[in-house]
């Protein structure tokens, strides 16, 4: 089964911006939609970006305009670009299926935005 590692997670002032990567151990192609998730302290956890196969994408409100969601089937790594950081944005993200049974959680990246 394929496992997915995430990475690229930080402390950053409010205003600023990371880029998070998603490692699959297998390839994703054959998955249609692939999405970013996160989850702050004592809440749950939230789709925020997703993406398809052919590159269509689609996020939630609160980051729309900020967040860009990307993926390289070749190279089966997932992408959240975030700009615009606020301290809202504090979470750890998680990258996984957007429908359907999802794959194994993987560790998650911790991002931090101070005000």
């Amino acid at each position: 089964q394929v496992q997915l590692v995430e990475s690229g997670g930080g402390l950053v002032q409010a205003g600023g911006s990371l880029r998070l990567s998603c490692a699959a151990s297998g390839s994703i192609f054959s998955i249609n939609v692939m999405g970013w998730y996160r989850q702050a302290p004592g809440k749950q956890r939230e789709l925020v970006a997703q993406i398809g196969r052919g590159g269509y994408t689609n996020y939630a409100d609160s980051v729309k305009g900020r967040f860009t969601i990307s993926r390289d089937n070749a190279k089966n790594m997932v992408y959240l670009h975030l700009n615009s950081l606020k301290p809202e944005d504090t979470a750890v993200y998680y990258c996984n299926t957007a429908y359907g049974s999802p794959l194994p959680w993987g560790p998650g990246t911790q991002v931090t935005v101070s005000s």
